[in-house]
Parts: structure tokens; C-alpha cells; sequence
């Protein structure tokens, strides 16, 4: 009988651990989930949930080090919040290098963010040098430069993803697309910005499926991987579109202003990603939309 792999999904309570959860299941892998709260609505029966938070050492060390792979999805902090951003996402990262430095793990990919190419111009390729403007891409760019020396130093399975803007059903209610979607559905004004920013976005289904790739990948270990459409959508766009979507919403489009150095379009290169991992987007924005905005409209019929 064939042995049935073990991953370990740190921040498995979140959006993307989520559904790469659902995705490991269907694969019928043996699935470990880490959280610092165990979920009550999104949970799955045949998933192991463990309740730790990752940045004391003596709860990390109650895990066991027989997993196949790792996936590192956490994160507990407000990324808009500077006063109490104190680079915690490199601080669990290097407990978690350090605890599984020795141990079966034969893959280990840490989710970073394009956050951490700053202001340079797209298309953004893994090759560049990375001046990081945020809080939260300085941590995160720390925490790829950490993977990238313990994968030389002593051959830890390294894997890093530069995620653009990931979407999708239960997203929490802090991003673009469900801060729209919940105002437009409820008929509120909303303050935005004037909308002419450029971005990409991945449609959760197309993240997951990446990670699955890069798993099984026989060359993706000490790599890093940008992954997004490679396409790019204007934020008015999304925002009018949620709106025709529901057929009411207020934007207040140019109520809030544009940060002096904000970027106006971002997008990656995403040809590494396509050769070596083989994998490249299926769902466009248009279907993954309203998948989305499908889904929340039923969660809102059902909650009200």
C-alpha cells in the first residue's frame, strides 16, 4: 500500500491555507493544520488541527518532524499598521527553519509577497534586486533572503512564491474585492481611491494549484516563484464591475488619495513560474470574479 504523504499547512485557518487545504484533501494527503485559533466555520472533518502559536518555541516544538512538506501560510499581524509591525513574520520563519532543520521534510515553500519588489517596474522578475517600501515587504523580503541562505548553508528545501493579489471565496474582509463586494451589496457608500492604479490578480484556485506544482516539481527547490496572471486590471474596473454585479454601491471614487510613492501598474514576469514548474493561470479574472462575488452573494443571503 502507498504511503500517504504528510503536509503541514502553517496558517491553515486563513484564506489561502484554506483552499490549499481542500486542494490536499482532494488529493487524499494526510493534512496537518497550524493556527493560532482553531476554525469553527471553515473546518474540515479529516484534517489534524493543532492550536500553536508559532512564535514561542516551546509550542513549536510539540509538532512532529515527519511531514513531506511544508507549506508556511502564516501570519497574525496587521500589515497596515507600522507602530506594531516588529517583523514577525521573520521571526516565525527562522523558528520554523531552525525546528525542521533536521527532519523528513522534503519541501518547503514560504509565501511571500510582491510586496517585496517595491516600486520596481513590471514586469517584475525574480532576478531583481528588491527595495521593499513596506513594513510588511522588508519582513518578507527578510524572510526569502533566510531560505535562500539556510538552502545554500545546509540544503534546506527551500521554495518561495512572490504571491500578486490573490482572491477568491472567504477572503477575510480586509482586501479590495470583499470590502467592495460587502459595501455594494448592502447599497453603502464606500471610500476608494480614483481607481487608475494598474494591478494583478490570481484567483485562489490557480494559487493552490501552483503550490501543488511546485511540490511535486523535481527543480523548484531553491527557487523563487512569482506567481500571478501576468495580466493586468484597472481597480475602478473591479470595483464598477462588483457594482454592476449587485446592481447598487456608492463608490467614492478619489476620496482617498494615492501615497506619494505608490506604483501605478504592477505585474510580474511569470515565465519562470510557467518552464519550471509547468503550471500557468486557468481561471480569468472575469470567470474567478464572479465566482467570488457568486459566493458572497450567497453568504449574504443566507447570513441576512
Amino acid at each position: 500500500m502507498k504511503k500517504k504523504i504528510k503536509i503541514l499547512i502553517l496558517g491553515g485557518s486563513g484564506f489561502i491555507g484554506y483552499h490549499l487545504i481542500a486542494k490536499c484533501l482532494k488529493l487524499k494527503w494526510h493534512v496537518t493544520s497550524v493556527s493560532k485559533h482553531i476554525p469553527k466555520k471553515k473546518y474540515f472533518k479529516k484534517v489534524e488541527y493543532i492550536k500553536i502559536n508559532l512564535k514561542k518555541n516551546k509550542e513549536l516544538k510539540t509538532l512532529k518532524k515527519d511531514y513531506d512538506y511544508i507549506v508556511n501560510a502564516s501570519g497574525y499581524i496587521d500589515n497596515n499598521s507600522t507602530n506594531k509591525y516588529n517583523n514577525d513574520h521573520f521571526k516565525i520563519l527562522r523558528n520554523l527553519v531552525l525546528y525542521f532543520k533536521k527532519s523528513s521534510c522534503k519541501k518547503f515553500l514560504n509565501i511571500g509577497t510582491s510586496a517585496e519588489y517595491g516600486g520596481s517596474k513590471s514586469p517584475q522578475k525574480e532576478k531583481f534586486k528588491c527595495f521593499p517600501k513596506s513594513s510588511y515587504g522588508r519582513d518578507k523580503l527578510k524572510c526569502t533572503n533566510y531560505l535562500l541562505n539556510s538552502h545554500r548553508s545546509f540544503k534546506f528545501p527551500s521554495i518561495i512564491f512572490r504571491v500578486y493579489q490573490a482572491y477568491g471565496p472567504f477572503q477575510e474582509l480586509n482586501r479590495l474585492i470583499p470590502i467592495a463586494a460587502n459595501a455594494c451589496y448592502f447599497n453603502r457608500k464606500f471610500d476608494c481611491s480614483d481607481g487608475k492604479q494598474l494591478r494583478d490578480f490570481i484567483y485562489i484556485e490557480d494559487l493552490t494549484s501552483a503550490v501543488i506544482k511546485a511540490l511535486k516539481s523535481k527543480n523548484a527547490v531553491g527557487n523563487i516563484f512569482n506567481i500571478g496572471s501576468g495580466k493586468t486590471v484597472s481597480i475602478k474596473f473591479i470595483i464598477n464591475s462588483i457594482r454592476n454585479y449587485f446592481k447598487r454601491g456608492k463608490p467614492i471614487f478619489g476620496s482617498i488619495p494615492l501615497r506619494k510613492d505608490e506604483t501605478y501598474e504592477i505585474y510580474p514576469d511569470i515565465s519562470k513560474t510557467k518552464k519550471i514548474l509547468e503550471w500557468r493561470p486557468k481561471v480569468s479574472f472575469k470567470k474567478g470574479l464572479l465566482k467570488t462575488l457568486s459566493h458572497y452573494k450567497k453568504e449574504y443571503l443566507n447570513k441576512y
